[in-house]
Formats: structure tokens, C-alpha cells, sequence
């Protein structure tokens, strides 16, 4: 007696993806997309010292925090829709 399921041969195996992997891909495309944001505000000069009276080192150390947390927020928010552009890439990829 075999307590796991028996799984159907490959070529009649489902390739739809399992919600768990659906949310996988999405989160992943929202990183990427969080990630190119950041380095398109760093880009932009996002962060950088004003002038002589800015934060001096500790104001560029936590600059990059600063970028992340916004180019995040921007992404919740809607985003420029590079993340749905990627997650519908890797969705039509697994079911090609």
C-alpha cells in the first residue's frame, strides 16, 4: 500500500501552473521590476548630497534604502508595468 498518489504520465500531465508558483513568478517580477526602478531613480540623481551641508557619509550609505523603499512603493502602486510584462513572459514560457 502506497500512501502517495500515483502521478499521470508526462505527456498527460498538466503544465497550467500551480497557484503557489503563480504567486512565485509575480513576486519575483515585482522584485525585478522594484530593482530596475531603483537604479533608474539612482539614474536620475534620487539621493544625492545637495551640497556641502548635506548628511555627508551616513546620507549616501542609507541613500540606497531610501531608493529601494520608493521604487517598492511605486511598484504597489502600479508600477510601469514591467512586472506584468515579465510575469505574462514566464507564464506563456512554462505553458509553451
Amino acid at each position: 500500500m502506497s500512501i502517495l498518489p500515483a502521478l499521470p504520465p508526462p505527456h498527460l500531465a498538466s503544465t497550467k501552473i500551480k497557484p503557489s508558483q503563480d504567486n512565485a513568478m509575480r513576486q519575483a517580477a515585482e522584485n525585478l521590476e522594484a530593482t530596475f526602478l531603483s537604479e533608474m531613480l539612482k539614474s536620475a540623481g534620487l539621493g544625492a548630497q545637495k551640497g556641502s551641508f548635506g548628511g555627508g557619509i551616513g546620507e549616501d550609505q542609507f541613500s540606497s534604502f531610501l531608493r529601494e523603499a520608493q521604487a517598492k512603493d511605486m511598484v504597489r502602486a502600479g508600477g510601469i508595468g514591467l512586472a506584468e510584462a515579465l510575469f505574462e513572459a514566464m507564464n506563456a514560457q512554462i505553458n509553451a
